[in-house]
């Protein structure tokens, strides 16, 4: 028996897969980054969110010891690759040796030197400038591919703010790279960045690279953004490669390490949703939607059938991204799951403070009914939720509290309620966070339809949608479509097990790996007729309350 790893780098951790040449998967661990739990280098009033490299390769090292161990001496010789996706755009600044600042002396505690998380927002006006010169320099759009606005979530826009807020990053900065390219650059144990093997998925859909360019954005384009950017490009990348193919073979002190043989290939790295599409058993034309913190929506299509077909407002459409061969489109939303933790969070504040306050409760008391109460206001809410008659109680919210992704990523946007009166409680609000966050989904389902681009089913798969019936029945309901739930609970890592499997030619393609491994389905929310047809009016109170507030919020940052 063959095996493979996948590991799936995530926003609050890292988990990685055993999985057999059959789609058995044999063990899983996950970490919890240890200095992100703890709140550090990031300010959400700022919209500042990093990762400190090192809680990326404790995890690594932790979550892969754990799965190996799961087999005896003997079985590990059999164990054959490795391969890594991540949350993306999560680029870093390294030295020439391909090492993050923030593993360098003097470096340790600035958030600058870390990785900029994929949720970070510091950089708008970047990537307002960045959209703005790409439609009137006179040269290439290079926007064009990513679906004609670029977002401060993506690549450049936050490696120009990060060069433009710090000198000693300015100075030290010789390179920058993406988490999931990194991850396998560490694991193959290389010390030129020049050698570091480049990800399609990550190149094309969040730093403008395609092949019609010649690769990146032009030296030209680059300093007339900013001379800041000169001579960049260079020290960056041409070449990128899609995922089916090796990165390298795992370094002598990572075999020592784990215990493993010195011939374990390692993959070329992706986006989580991007594998996890492919966990989750993507097919032509079946929209696939990874719920979890956010979500990203995933599609891939025959080149033939896209053509020239440009989808506008979505978040890239890239050769070879999802399925080699295949165009790759991606969509999502800046918060879906993020919105349900905000309302909780919001209404355990003040009862947290009581708690601790009390003078009627020792300490142990305090902490397990904070723990109570964190653990179960969600299910509550949702069970009160759930009884409510009306299906339209009047309520209608806009899912934008950290932005908006797509259609038409505008990242200055905000949330908002309408509709409350002294009846609004608890339930109702969160009732209609969890309409907003699918009806939100609809208008990327209908941006893709509108744009010629068909889609034919409905996948589901990460936390979200194991955990809440409630919001994949709400969601149902308002696509009017099913939606099939993929089985495993480790998606977008059994995803890249899959890459892993090709990498090391365990199978010939992506599409042989996937029918060997890839998840099968365990659940199919059906819509409800009787309620499709509210929510169809309910949509376009939305539609309608989102077109004020983003007239009213754009008014005012002129």
């Amino acid at each position: 028996m063959e095996y493979v790893i996948g590991v799936d780098y995530g926003t609050d951790s890292v988990r990685s897969v055993l999985v057999s040449e059959n789609g058995e998967e044999i063990a899983e661990s996950v970490w919890y980054y240890k200095r992100w739990k703890q709140g550090k280098y990031s300010n959400p009033d700022e919209n500042r969110f990093r990762h400190h490299p090192l809680d990326y390769l404790e995890g690594l090292e932790d979550t892969l010891k754990e799965v190996v161990q799961t087999l005896d001496a003997e079985e590990r010789k059999n164990i054959k690759a490795i391969s890594v996706d991540s949350t993306g755009s999560t680029p870093v600044a390294v030295d020439k040796e391909g090492t993050p600042l923030a593993m360098k002396e003097g470096f340790e505690e600035n958030p600058n030197a870390m990785f900029v998380l994929w949720k970070d927002h510091t950089a708008i006006k970047e990537s307002d400038e960045i959209n703005k010169l790409a439609r009137s320099w006179g040269g290439v759009d290079y926007t064009k591919y990513v679906g004609g606005i670029y977002s401060s979530e993506w690549f450049w826009a936050k490696i120009l703010h990060v060069l433009r807020e710090d000198e000693e990053i300015r100075e030290n900065a010789y390179s920058w790279v993406e988490l999931c390219d990194w991850i396998p650059y560490e694991l193959t144990g290389k010390n030129d960045v020049h050698e570091m093997k480049r990800s399609r998925c990550a190149a094309g859909h969040k730093a403008m690279w395609h092949e019609e360019f010649g690769g990146l954005p032009s030296e030209d384009f680059l300093t007339q953004l900013d001379p800041l950017l000169g001579g960049l490009r260079d020290r960056l990348y041409e070449d990128t490669y899609t995922s089916d193919k090796p990165a390298g073979t795992i370094s002598k002190e990572w075999a020592e390490k784990l215990d493993l043989p010195e011939d374990v290939i390692i993959g070329v790295g992706a986006f989580d949703a991007h594998m996890g599409a492919v966990g989750g058993r993507i097919e032509p034309y079946q929209l696939v939607r990874v719920m979890g913190t956010s979500t990203c929506d995933m599609l891939v299509a025959p080149e033939g059938d896209v053509g020239d077909n440009l989808v506008q407002g979505i978040c890239g459409q890239v050769d070879g991204s999802v399925i080699p061969g295949m165009i790759g489109l991606e969509a999502g939303q800046s918060a879906f799951g993020d919105i349900y933790a905000w309302f909780k969070n919001m209404l355990l504040g003040p009862y947290k403070e009581i708690i601790n306050g009390s003078a009627h409760l020792n300490d142990d008391q305090k902490e397990a009914l904070i723990e109570e109460a964190e653990d179960k206001l969600i299910a509550n809410l949702t069970n009160a939720a759930q009884e409510i008659e009306d299906i339209d109680t009047g309520v209608i919210a806009l899912d934008w509290m950290n932005g908006r992704r797509t259609p038409d990523a505008n990242q200055l946007l905000k949330g908002a309620i309408e509709g409350l009166d002294l009846s609004s409680d608890a339930p109702k609000i969160f009732k209609a966070l969890v309409e907003a966050t699918c009806f939100g989904s609809k208008k990327i389902v209908d941006r893709f339809i509108d744009e010629g681009i068909r889609i034919e089913g409905v996948i589901g798969m990460g936390g979200v949608s194991k955990k809440s019936p409630f919001v994949m029945q709400t969601l149902a309901n308002v696509l009017n479509m099913p939606i099939r739930i993929s089985k495993s609970e480790q998606t977008c890592a059994l995803g890249a097990s899959v890459f892993a499997a090709t990498a090391a030619g365990m199978y010939s393609s992506v599409e042989e790996a996937k029918e060997n491994l890839a998840s099968g389905f365990e659940k199919v929310y059906e819509p409800e007729a009787d309620k499709v047809e509210i929510y169809q009016k309910m949509y376009q109170d939305y539609s309608s309350f989102g077109e004020i507030i983003e007239e009213r919020i754009m008014k005012k940052a002129e």
